[in-house]
C-alpha cells in the first residue's frame, strides 16, 4: 500500500495528473527510445571504449541499435494510431481479446467483445507462434 501511495504521489507530477493519450504516450516512448540509442548507450560505450571495456562498449552499440528498433516501432504505431488503423487490417484475421481469449475473424475488431463484454481496445491481432 505505501509503494501504491508513491507511485501516486509521482505519478501528481507527471501530465499534470492525467493519463495521457495513447498518442502521447507513443510520442514520449518513442523519444525516450530516440535518446537511449543517439544519446545514452553512444555516450556510456565511448567512456567505456576509452577506458579499455572493449566488450562492454561493443555490447551497449548493440543494445543502441535495438532502443532504435524500438523507437521506430512506437513511431509505426503512433502512425496506425493517428489514421485509425490499430483495429482495421487489409484483409480477414483473427482477432484475439486479451482479457477472455475469444477470438473473432473479420477485417476489423468487433467494438465490444461478445464473451467478456470488454471494448475493443483489449482486442490485438492473434499471433501464431508456436
Amino acid at each position: 500500500e505505501n509503494e501504491q501511495e508513491h507511485a501516486k504521489l509521482w505519478f501528481k507530477y507527471l501530465h499534470g495528473g492525467e493519463v495521457p493519450t495513447t498518442a502521447v504516450n507513443l510520442k514520449d516512448a518513442a523519444d525516450g527510445e530516440h535518446y537511449e540509442w543517439t544519446d545514452m548507450y553512444k555516450n556510456m560505450a565511448d567512456v567505456a571504449e576509452e577506458e579499455g571495456f572493449h566488450e562492454i562498449a561493443a555490447k551497449m552499440r548493440l543494445v543502441a541499435a535495438i532502443e532504435a528498433k524500438h523507437e521506430e516501432r512506437y513511431l509505426k504505431l503512433l502512425d496506425n494510431v493517428k489514421e485509425g488503423k490499430v483495429f482495421i487490417a487489409p484483409d480477414v484475421v483473427v482477432w484475439k481479446c486479451r482479457n477472455c481469449g475469444h477470438l473473432h475473424v473479420g477485417k476489423e475488431a468487433p467494438e465490444i467483445c461478445p464473451a467478456c463484454n470488454h471494448p475493443k481496445s483489449f482486442f490485438e491481432l492473434r499471433a501464431v507462434n508456436y
